[in-house]
């Protein structure tokens, strides 16, 4: 594995870490059909944002639903603050789908959110409150999820997930949804929400653009099963939306070298729909 990571200094603690860990998913009490990842490791330091890129069917999605406890390793090993994750207020999730409650308002769909941490029902509100207009919706506080665009919408559900201010954030290709102008001002708004408390992110994502506009490292797996072949320290400075990364010439140098060594990765997959396509070269 290639680690284009900065050295000099001792790693901080982790606040995610993953160690030798594989996961197969059966179906029924059947033998193992598909093996999703195979010996992944990966050491996310608390207030890290980290982007998760690689080919489809890789296992991304996966490794977030062994980081939030949805699912266990068949082998390895999965800590989160030094404790095997479970679900909770301390780690928010952010899906492709808005996933809103459709008969309650934008800002009881964040209180709801708030209901396991212990704050009492004024608290919730002013504290669903504080994260709408955070997301510059205070003017749609009692707007029910029908009457919001999906840009809104995704508003209200980066809100949600903030609003518990958890120590672990995971967001599962959270823009996929909306138009390619909302999903720039969505990632803004997302850097804005992380500047403020810090959490440790893992973003899954499928474009090369967003990974590197949104991190501080890129991982880059392998195809099923995955595993991580190299992470990559973006080195942009932060805050990102006060000048145009797009132009900056590290930006043009990483999106270049991801983008070939994807491409690399699908043409050279026998599982890819592109492996031996027309028109295509293998690449040793």
């Amino acid at each position: 594995m290639t680690r284009s990571v900065s050295g000099g200094t001792e790693p901080a603690p982790a606040r995610i870490a993953l160690s030798g860990v594989s996961k197969g998913f059966r179906h029924g009490a059947g033998e193992i059909e598909t093996l999703a990842l195979k010996d992944f490791s990966l050491s996310v330091p608390a207030g890290e944002f980290v982007s998760i890129l690689g080919p489809s069917g890789c296992g991304k999605t996966s490794v977030l639903r062994l980081v939030d406890g949805l699912v266990s390793p068949d082998s390895g090993s999965v800590l989160v603050g030094g404790q095997p994750p479970k679900p909770g207020p301390d780690m928010g999730f952010v899906f492709q789908g808005f996933r809103l409650i459709p008969w309650a308002t934008a800002q009881d769909n964040v209180a709801f959110a708030l209901t396991a941490t212990g704050l009492d029902q004024q608290q919730r509100a002013d504290r669903a409150a504080h994260y709408l207009e955070l997301v510059g919706l205070k003017g749609f506080a009692r707007a029910y999820p029908g009457e919001l665009s999906g840009g809104m919408k995704q508003r209200v559900a980066l809100a949600r997930a903030f609003a518990s201010e958890p120590a672990t954030l995971l967001m599962d290709e959270p823009f996929t949804s909306v138009d390619a102008q909302t999903r720039e001002l969505m990632q803004t708004e997302l850097l804005k929400l992380w500047a403020r408390r810090r959490a440790t992110v893992l973003f899954v994502t499928h474009s090369v653009d967003e990974a590197i506009m949104l991190a501080d490292r890129v991982v880059l797996m392998s195809p099923r099963p995955g595993r991580v072949i190299e992470e990559i320290t973006v080195g942009l400075p932060h805050p990102r939306w006060e000048y145009d990364v797009h132009t900056n010439p590290r930006f043009i140098e990483l999106r270049a070298y991801l983008w070939a060594a994807i491409r690399n990765l699908v043409l050279n997959d026998p599982s890819s729909d592109f492996y031996a396509a027309p028109g295509s070269r293998h690449l040793a």
